[in-house]
């Protein structure tokens, strides 16, 4: 029953302290291994103290009034975020977090465009359950806090870490829900989450690792395990050649890497003729630039290129795990992005499978290059909607930042349910702008039909939105750039340091709608 925080030392001790008190009632080290997460909201205007959630308060009758009285003389109430840890208070857990929640009160925010409650409980949860880690326990129970789905998120998103190819790997912490609560809600955190963290995985893994034919595997794999009603296509080479995506080929030809064109189908309606949703990937495993070659600082990150393929394919398998009663197809163009004696050049002209020309004038805007054929590939399954993702431009991060992904969409019904989406799950969406005047500046082009970079060096999100349009003629189509949103440093509180897997919820989120406003 000892409060924190305190000096390293101190805390040492107390925790070995608190060990010997719970083996002095005869437990062996095996009944020593489980965290428990509590929350604790602040203090509202009719309130004398903090109140705790109901699990929290049950907690504390359990212990007869403890957790309350540690809580009390551990120092100031706690804001939203931070954590307090006890020792010993129960045989049980020998290690309790309590977290702060924030106002109970805490709901939509019209500014903010999220529910803030929400995404406190997130961070709190995150907070608390790394607490248990860095104590080596492996396992926590987490209380729902409110939103057993919410708590969930905050666990599984918090607790993971990309340490694949380290021999010295943190301590693996299970995650449940504490008590008897919304274990169904919970479920469906658990499986958000883990949809985020294998883009998070795919995003992450270093790029010798991580090939085209690698991405399709590990793709098939898990989806093949969700649901029977997968099927997936690996095309080759050949395959692409026959397509006539000449667009797509002429990036690939750089590398020695062959190229990919991965083709996920999800047929979940009972109508397995209905009209399905298609989602496109950019998937540059590796971007070097080029010809057009990129500074060398931080090139590491764009391992991560294939945000988009990553993301929209792990939506797919987590509505594959979901059951959803609609149809999806998953399409990603994979390869990498070299320069070699056989690489794009500047001023090079190819042909997309439209048949329209494209002048090559800069090899590091090469993931529209991809899309523009996989784009018109989509056109032919007859969709309802097409959305594509993609770490597309630099512009993007430099416009928005990592607060929100970027749409572009002829669609204000299309928006409107993507900014919905996000609204539920924290990973916010902001709608940019498709005007002919970005138009205007691709198609006037002195080799070909259009330019692969726009005329003027401002609005590059734009601009490359713009020359994607040039490739899609569907009614309800939206562009996602995600490149401002590819990694996190620590804007997201509940994601460690590095590839974010961002927005996969929100997709996740926006095919769930979809399939309960379709039955």
């Amino acid at each position: 029953m000892y409060p924190l925080p305190l000096p390293a030392a101190a805390r040492v001790a107390l925790r070995r302290l608190g060990v010997r008190r719970l083996w002095d009632r005869g437990l062996s080290t095996a009944d020593m291994t489980k965290g428990l997460v509590l929350g604790i909201y602040s203090k509202g205007e009719e309130d004398d103290i903090p109140q705790f959630t109901s699990a929290g308060e049950s907690f504390n009758k359990l212990v007869a009034g403890k957790l309350r009285e540690m809580l009390n003389i551990s120092g100031p109430p706690l804001k939203a975020g931070k954590t307090r840890t006890f020792y010993g208070l129960h045989e049980d857990f020998p290690s309790v977090v309590v977290v702060g929640l924030g106002k109970r009160s805490a709901g939509f925010d019209e500014q903010e465009n999220w529910n803030e409650g929400k995404e406190n409980i997130r961070a709190a949860v995150a907070a608390g359950c790394r607490q248990v880690q860095d104590l080596e326990l492996p396992s926590v129970e987490v209380d729902p806090c409110g939103d057993a789905q919410a708590a969930a998120e905050g666990a599984v998103l918090g607790l993971y870490e990309f340490d694949d190819l380290k021999q010295k790997k943190k301590v693996a912490v299970s995650a449940k829900l504490y008590g008897s609560g919304d274990q169904k809600a919970w479920e469906k955190g658990v499986l958000f989450a883990s949809g985020q963290n294998l883009a998070r995985q795919l995003m992450e893994s270093p790029a010798n690792e991580m090939t085209p034919t690698k991405f399709a595997e590990i793709i098939e794999k898990n989806i093949k395990s969700a649901s029977s009603k997968a099927e997936v296509h690996i095309r080759p080479k050949s395959w692409i050649e026959k397509q006539e995506m000449g667009s797509f080929l002429s990036v690939a030809k750089g590398s020695e890497e062959p190229p990919v064109f991965l083709e996920i189908h999800y047929t979940g309606s009972p109508n397995a003729t209905e009209a399905p949703l298609v989602f496109v990937g950019k998937g540059i495993t590796f971007d070097s630039g080029g010809i057009s070659i990129k500074p060398s600082a931080n090139m590491d990150l764009m391992r991560a290129d294939m945000g988009g393929a990553a993301t929209i394919c792990s939506a797919i398998v987590s509505a594959a795990k979901l059951n959803l009663p609609i149809n999806i197809i998953g399409l990603a163009p994979l390869c990498e992005n070299m320069p070699s004696g056989k690489a794009n050049k500047p001023g090079d002209v190819v042909r997309a499978r439209n048949g329209k020309t494209i002048q090559v004038d800069n090899t590091d805007a090469e993931g529209r290059l991809i899309l523009a054929d996989a784009l018109c590939y989509a056109h032919t399954f007859n969709p309802k909607v097409i959305i594509n993702a993609a770490t597309l431009t630099g512009a993007m991060d430099i416009a928005l930042g990592s607060g929100a992904t970027g749409v572009f969409t002829n669609s204000s019904w299309l928006w409107n349910k993507l900014f919905e989406a996000s609204i539920e799950t924290g990973d916010r969406v902001w709608r940019m702008p498709l005007f002919e005047h970005y138009t205007r500046q691709v198609i006037d082009c002195q080799l070909a039909d259009v330019n692969n970079i726009g005329k003027y060096r401002s609005a590059g999100a734009c601009t490359a939105a713009a020359f994607l349009r040039e490739f899609v003629t569907h009614s309800k189509w939206a562009h996602l750039d995600i490149a401002g949103v590819m990694t996190n440093k620590d804007e997201v509180p509940y994601l460690r340091k590095g590839m974010s897997g961002r927005p996969t919820r929100t997709l996740i989120e926006f095919l769930l709608r979809f399939s309960k406003d379709s039955s």
